[in-house]
Order: structure tokens, then sequence, then C-alpha cells
């Protein structure tokens, strides 16, 4: 049982690590939509996908990456740029909590795990986001993990 508990341990230790750096990861690709215009994100793209669009015209990826950036509009992506930042900030700030063993941080991170995996659901439903369902499932693992270590902080101070 005791190997089985440090195991435990371990995994919430992985998630919670791999929560911050995905949370550093949508604070960069936030400020990136803060700080760089449409128009040059089109032509980023325009030039990444380029060779693989003559390639394979229907390359799924690609056609998809391409047609989300010319779909962007200044409310878009302004709204896609506080939304990652936000985001981001949020899970950085709990995850801290997390690693520091502060006891305050499990339930709000619950609460904020719950919040972003309803906000998650809502989008799939227009979607239908395969990657927001991964990552959904995540999210869940993470929440049962929080859950596990909270009441193994909580049992092992009294």
């Amino acid at each position: 049982m005791q190997i089985d508990e440090r195991r435990i341990r371990q995994v919430f230790r992985v998630s919670v690590i791999l929560k911050g750096l995905h949370a550093l990861i949508e604070i960069a690709g936030g400020i990136v939509f803060y700080l760089v215009s449409t128009q040059t994100m089109l032509h980023w793209v325009n030039l990444l996908t380029r060779n693989e669009l003559t390639e394979d015209p229907r390359d799924f990826v690609a056609t998809h990456l391409l047609s989300a950036v010319q779909q962007l509009t200044g409310s878009t992506q302004s709204f896609y740029a506080f939304y990652l930042v936000s985001h981001g900030l949020i899970k950085v700030v709990l995850v801290a909590g997390l690693l520091r063993e502060k006891l305050v941080a499990y339930p709000a991170s619950l609460v904020a795990l719950a919040g972003f995996i309803a906000y998650q659901l809502y989008r799939y439903s227009y979607t239908q986001s395969v990657g927001l369902i991964v990552l959904t499932a995540f999210d869940v693992v993470v929440m049962g993990l929080v859950w596990h270590e909270w009441r193994f902080l909580r049992r092992a101070r009294t």
C-alpha cells in the first residue's frame, strides 16, 4: 500500500507540472495574440503551410490551421489573447500552490478545473474538437489526483 501511495503522489506531481507547462504555453500564445497582427499571423501560416498544401491540398492540419487564422477578426483575436493569458495565469497560480502543498490551493484547483471542464464541454458542443475531449479527460484525471492528494495532506497534517 505504501508503494502505491508514493506512486500516486509521483503521478500527481508530474500531472501538476504538466499543467504548469501547459499554462506557460497558453500565456505565451496569448501574448502572441496580443502582440502580432492578424495579417502577420496569416502571412506566417501561409508560409508554413504552402508546401504541405501544394503536396496535399486536403492536408488536415494545414487546412484547419489556415482556416482558423483566416477567420480571426480583431475582436476574436482579443478574446483569444485574453482567454489564454487569464486561463494560463490562473493555472500557474494554482500549480504553484499545489506544488507548495498550500491546502487552500486544492479546493480552489478543484473549482477552477470544474469550471474549465464545463467551458471545454460547452466549446466541444460547437466544435466537436477531439483535442478538447483529450484536454477534458486529462483535467478529470488531474481533478481525481488533486482530490486524492488533498485528502492525503489533510490526514497527514492532523
